[in-house]
């Protein structure tokens, strides 16, 4: 996990720590074994995303104190599983992300091109 790549090919950076966010709840995109649902693309929540994948049965905005989850509102920045990123994408509905934040295994799952025309942190 240290020498984790994000998809530019530099050093994998904090998505955030408020939420605190992450497979293992350290702020990075991290990934391993246990991370079935490889949560390493970092993006940028917005309400349209939210209502996006709360209606595909996903709930991001109700907090859930049994697992520490505090709900996401927008302009929040969460490791998103990189599938559900890709049907958001494909849905006309995909958050904002952060290249730098994002694991260079996103790139099995999506283009960098698909990556940068999305990114905040891109010019």
């Amino acid at each position: 996990m240290t020498n984790a790549r994000n998809v530019l090919g530099g050093e994998l950076e904090t998505c955030c720590t408020s939420p605190m966010t992450g497979f293992y709840r350290d702020g990075k995109c991290s990934t391993g074994a246990g991370d079935i649902g490889a949560h390493i693309v970092c993006a940028q929540m917005t309400q349209e995303f939210l209502a996006f994948t709360q209606s595909s049965g996903n709930d991001l905005s109700t907090p859930v104190p049994a697992f520490d989850f505090p709900g996401l509102k927008p302009g929040d920045r969460w490791c998103l599983c990189a599938s559900r990123w890709k049907e958001a994408l494909d849905a006309g509905v995909a958050p904002p992300v952060v290249l730098s934040a994002t694991h260079a295994l996103a790139l099995e799952y999506v283009s960098l091109a698909q990556l940068k025309q999305n990114a905040l942190d891109f010019p």
